[in-house]
């Protein structure tokens, strides 16, 4: 009930932030709230059938002169004690890296439960959030994964659910060597890019695609790893290739050298310099000089 006078123009009852009744219009969609009176001296409401879930703050808001005034009454129901439930939580969400997210967890109970989070992919780093909501600013790939909320009240175990965090990032090239081979042996390159979503590979030599079948080379890419694989590598076969990895968020590049014995490379992938030939002229001017 809500005692009103001759001054007040407008009314309203509210659960929470939910309008129940503004005036004579009904608002709730629930079929158990009904008004019971409306006249210049009383605004009251009447829930039938009360469970649990009406427990809580109520507030009749009046108009008077232009000035808004508020009343609250606190429902609270003869239960002693109810173990933790949680009613309502996030879904599964994918987020781009730098996004903020914001995970709900509602929780029931009496005493009111305590909500927790832990992250379960990362360190074991735990989150207490009062108000039932954990917000993540800038986002970053190591926090994506499993989050665990935990309802908690000490009248029974906890009752825990799980939100899956996937968080999306560009390509980033974290395995990239120099490989030598002989002639007519077989050569491998292989280029390892972390990428969510997976990143799609692509191989160059000086600014030729490579194709896959082509020239006696084989294009492998399964999940982070692509491999190009020489059959029989020949002399034409040495040289700088270009590993190209790619998804929606953009693409990174790394540069791989496939050389022959006696060459001398960079294992940055900076830069490659290949000497055989200065090798092979420095060996036959030594038997030149022996012969004489």
């Amino acid at each position: 009930r809500c005692t009103v006078d001759d001054r007040v123009t407008r009314v309203a009852w509210l659960n929470r932030s939910t309008i129940l009744y503004a005036g004579n219009d009904k608002w709730s969609i629930d079929n158990r709230v009904v008004i019971l009176s409306n006249t210049k001296t009383q605004y009251s409401i009447k829930i039938h059938n009360v469970d649990i879930y009406d427990e809580g703050p109520y507030t009749c808001s009046v108009q008077t002169d232009n000035h808004p005034k508020t009343s609250r009454v606190h429902l609270p129901l003869p239960v002693p004690c109810l173990p933790p439930q949680i009613v309502n939580i996030s879904s599964d969400i994918t987020v781009n890296e730098g996004s903020s997210v914001t995970l709900m967890c509602l929780a029931f109970g009496r005493p009111e439960p305590t909500v927790t989070w832990r992250h379960l992919s990362g360190k074991g780093q735990t989150f207490v959030s009062e108000d039932e909501y954990l917000e993540i600013t800038g986002i970053t790939r190591e926090q994506s994964g499993e989050y665990e909320c935990s309802a908690v009240n000490d009248v029974a175990v906890p009752d825990v659910r799980k939100v899956k965090v996937t968080v999306n990032y560009p390509p980033y090239i974290s395995n990239a060597k120099n490989t030598g081979a002989s002639v007519g042996q077989k050569g491998i390159l292989q280029c390892e890019a972390s990428a969510v979503p997976v990143a799609e590979f692509q191989w160059f030599k000086e600014d030729t695609r490579l194709a896959n079948g082509l020239e006696g080379v084989r294009i492998e890419s399964k999940g982070r790893l692509s491999t190009l694989t020489f059959f029989n590598v020949s002399e034409k076969d040495y040289g700088n290739y270009t590993c190209v990895a790619t998804n929606q968020l953009g693409n990174t590049n790394a540069s791989i050298i496939l050389y022959g014995p006696g060459a001398v490379h960079d294992g940055s992938n900076a830069a490659s310099r290949v000497v055989a030939g200065l090798c092979l002229w420095a060996t036959l001017l030594a038997r030149l000089l022996l012969d004489f």
